[in-house]
């Protein structure tokens, strides 16, 4: 993916980001993934954390999380590859995020999160859920191409007081636990989610 030219052997970035995304899913549902939640429905949000429910409907409390990949996807491709066009590097985190929700719905990850993390009852995302999370991060990777550095740097920092205040969790403190866990931050975090 050069510069020049936004079509690889004629082929648009777009295209080939559809392409990814519907690898992906066809991917989680070889792994064993349900298509939808369990429960038989399909929420366009839903905001309890601590429910068997989390993690398999269109949008919730970490969708702001997959909006923030986005900023951050924008960020590290536009410092990695200059010569890229905004199509190239959107193409490039769609196969980023892709390849972490396949991995997020690993046995790996998910008895890491169940152990290291506030999900004890998570037993990963719903194929509908993963896709979504791939959307938000379109989103969010649109959206820093649009916007003043200010007001992505500014959004991103208001989605993570946010959700650390609402959900005692966040993109930060996820990743955190998951590397690292402190018990003191378990224990903070499992005081007070909704």
């Amino acid at each position: 993916m050069s510069g020049g030219s936004d079509r690889a052997l004629g082929v648009s970035p777009y295209t080939v980001a559809l392409w990814i995304v519907i690898t992906a899913g066809i991917t989680l549902l070889v792994l064993g993934r349900v298509p939808i939640c369990a429960c038989g429905s399909i929420k366009l949000w839903h905001g309890v954390v601590n429910s068997s429910e989390n993690s398999q409907h269109l949008t919730d409390w970490y969708s702001f999380s997959h909006v923030l990949h986005g900023f951050l996807f924008y960020a590290l491709l536009w410092w990695l590859t200059p010569s890229w066009s905004v199509p190239q590097r959107f193409a490039a985190a769609v196969a980023i995020e892709a390849g972490w929700e396949v991995l997020e719905n690993t046995p790996l990850i998910i008895d890491r999160y169940r152990a290291a993390t506030i999900s004890l009852d998570y037993y990963g995302d719903s194929v509908v859920n993963s896709l979504a999370d791939i959307a938000a991060m379109a989103v969010g990777f649109g959206l820093a191409a649009v916007l003043p550095v200010w007001a992505t740097v500014a959004l991103g920092v208001a989605s993570e007081a946010g959700m650390a205040y609402v959900i005692r969790d966040n993109l930060a403190l996820n990743i955190l636990m998951l590397i690292h866990p402190i018990d003191a931050i378990k224990a903070w975090q499992s005081s007070g989610a909704p």
